[in-house]
């Protein structure tokens, strides 16, 4: 029996190696007799109907699957002493194929979180680093939907290696080809032992000319192979290119692989370096088989089989010694059969242990979590402390004149409170002051004072923005620090504008802000009309006064009027009006001089406090507005930011949480 690996050896005859024109006859002359078995794709058994009718099972001739077959109308092929004729098992309702859909574990678990963190993430990471996530998603629900039943084997090697060999003496009969000519297996190659594997080999994209079945014998009848599905790849450092591409296909949806060393290249670059160490997380499905033993010498095989493992080691990748979880190491020699019964009783435990297609989902999972872990995993625990928004709110306050609006409010009740309670000639002079004559103190000081750079306030915004977004930022992953500095700059855009409404309100509200317009603190125009009567925050636009004002106001006016009629005592003195007696006009004018400042100072005295607690409120109430509005602008969209990453975080825990390797 002659297997075919060339494409162009099946133009003019069969894999059998006849004319199509006789093997077509022949195939005609097996359905006459109601049943036919090439030996190689397929073996169909067709059973008799007690009711007379015949119902022959459909089934794929490329060796894929009987799905389409009544369960009741097969017999099983691999059994000799059935008859070809004999009657169906009716307590036999097993199905062909099973989906792959694992109730308990921690694997689809794993898969939903992984399938929530791409989609929370695809507006923040670009395509490309959300490429091997998506990969493996795929991967694992196109395997899902497939038999549960097989185990999809792969036998990689270098040239020479004895892959094909090997394959061969697993199968039990000459399947692949062997040869000095380089390379000799040129596409894959699929033995299934059961039937069933049909979707798990389109999946593979091996045509159906190079799906095989094994030769009858202890091989095809050995129960714990019962499931297997065993590939031949070409070799992984083939000089078609071709080649080298199928591999890495494959050896991405298989759900284990068999490499295979030789004594000359177990230590090659090629093979550690390209697969070994990439796919150390897989190890768990990974059989490192060390073949032609026979070229060594006594003890050189347990040389070069130590040296194996620990070149293995060093790759990182965990060896299944003393019971724990691992690659399995192990020599023997394909061409004489030493050591190819112990890996195949090794590889049927795998089979019927039915685990290997979710452990290597698992280990996808767990190399894609790996690739992401740049991504999600922070240094420390970056965050927006109540540290950072008091800074931040300080900052905003110093920009927008908290502090000045205060000392401004302050101002203006110490100067309600003197208009009240000061002295007539005192507010003579304050009317002379405030009318800005030339000379006068007011006008002077106006004049000495450099006047405030607009782009200041502006410039203070900017550097409050900067300084809470990096510390927001601060040990973020870098896409993730992007996005929140540019939610902070976003929302900063239009912060020195509505901060400088704020500042303009209350400095109308002050009685500060006079005019029709101007420029503000932060060089825009505030656009704001008279002072409207209410300042910020629905204060009212003038102190209140207390409510012995109008007690002091009275004391002040007697003052006043004892000063006016002392004066017009004296006067009438003077002048001979009055009888002359300079000691009681003198004393009363006297009283009023004295007890007009006297007053005076009682007042400011008293109005210090209330004056200092007033414009701390009013210092308060324009902060408060201040950090308002840096809230609703900057920081919410960059506490949002926070939160999503945060959540995502989350999400990459539970892909991680059940790790089987460690990643």
């Amino acid at each position: 029996m002659t297997a075919v690996t060339d494409e162009d050896q099946g133009n003019s005859t069969t894999e059998t190696g006849e004319p199509k024109g006789k093997e077509k006859e022949k195939e005609e002359a097996r359905s006459k007799a109601g049943r036919w078995d090439d030996g190689l794709i397929a073996r169909r058994a067709a059973a008799a109907d007690p009711r007379g009718d015949s119902r022959t099972g459909h089934s794929r001739t490329d060796g894929g699957s009987t799905d389409s077959a009544d369960p009741s109308d097969l017999t099983d092929p691999s059994d000799p002493s059935a008859p070809a004729d004999a009657p169906p098992d009716e307590d036999d309702v097993r199905p062909q194929v099973e989906a792959y859909g694992p109730s308990g574990g921690p694997l689809p678990a794993r898969l939903d979180a992984l399938r929530e963190l791409v989609g929370l993430s695809r507006a923040r990471l670009d395509r490309n680093t959300l490429a091997e996530a998506g990969r493996v998603l795929d991967e694992a629900a196109a395997r899902q939907r497939l038999s549960s039943r097989h185990t999809v084997v792969a036998i990689a090697g270098a040239t020479g290696s004895g892959k094909s060999t090997l394959f061969n003496a697993l199968a039990g009969t000459q399947i692949s080809d062997t040869g000095l000519r380089r390379p000799t297996t040129s596409q894959p190659i699929a033995c299934s032992w059961t039937d069933g594997a049909a979707g798990l080999l389109d999946r593979l994209a091996i045509p159906g000319r190079l799906r095989r079945r094994p030769h009858p014998g202890p091989a095809a009848f050995d129960e714990a192979l019962q499931g297997l599905v065993l590939v031949d790849l070409p070799d992984h450092d083939s000089a078609a290119t071709a080649h080298r591409d199928q591999v890495d296909r494959v050896l991405a949806l298989v759900d284990a692989v068999i490499w295979v060393v030789d004594p000359e290249k177990y230590a090659d670059a090629a093979l550690h370096e390209r697969y070994l160490r990439p796919l150390a997380g897989h190890a768990e499905v990974t059989f490192v088989v060390l073949n032609q033993i026979d070229r060594l010498p006594g003890e050189a095989a347990d040389l070069v089989l130590d040296d194996l493992r620990r070149l293995l080691d060093e790759d990182g990748m965990a060896l299944g010694e003393h019971g724990e979880p691992g690659a399995t190491v192990m020599s023997l020699s394909a061409l004489t059969g030493d050591g190819v019964p112990e890996l195949r009783e090794m590889v049927g435990r795998f089979v019927q242990d039915r685990t290997a297609a979710t452990r290597r989902l698992s280990a996808d999972v767990d190399a894609a979590a790996a690739r992401l872990r740049p991504v999600y995993v922070a240094e420390g625990r970056p965050g927006l402390g109540e540290r950072a928004r008091e800074e931040f709110t300080d900052r905003l306050a110093e920009a927008v004149g908290a502090a000045a609006a205060g000392q401004a409010a302050e101002r203006e009740w110490r100067r309600n409170a003197g208009r009240a309670c000061g002295t007539p000639w005192l507010r003579l002079w304050r009317w002379y002051e405030s009318r800005g004559l030339p000379g006068s103190l007011d006008r002077m000081s106006q004049a000495l004072a450099p006047p405030e750079e607009e782009p200041t306030a502006r410039q203070r915004v900017e550097q409050a923005v900067r300084t809470v977004a990096d510390d927001a930022s601060a040990g973020l992953p870098a896409p993730w620090a992007q996005a929140v500095r540019e939610a902070a700059f976003n929302g900063a855009k239009g912060l020195p504008e509505a901060l400088d409404d704020l500042a303009a309100k209350a400095a109308a509200g002050g009685g500060s802000a006079k005019g029709s317009g101007g420029s503000g603190r932060f060089g825009t125009a505030s656009g704001r009309g008279p002072a409207t009567g209410v300042a910020l925050g629905g204060r009212p636009a003038r102190p209140p006064r207390p409510k012995w004002w109008p007690a002091a106001v009275l004391a002040q006016v007697s003052m006043t009027l004892l000063q006016v009629f002392g004066g017009l005592w004296l006067l009438g003195q003077i002048v001979g009006v009055l009888e002359p007696g300079l000691v009681v006009p003198a004393l009363i004018m006297l009283a009023g001089v004295v007890g007009g400042p006297l007053v005076e100072w009682s007042c400011a005295a008293a109005i210090r406090g209330p004056a200092r607690r007033y414009g701390q409120d009013a210092e308060r109430r324009l902060r408060e507005a201040a950090a308002g509005c840096g809230r609703a602008r900057v920081l919410d969209p960059v506490s949002a930011e926070l939160a999503r990453y945060r959540e995502v975080r989350e999400r990459y825990v539970a892909v991680t949480e059940f790790s089987t390797t460690g990643q």
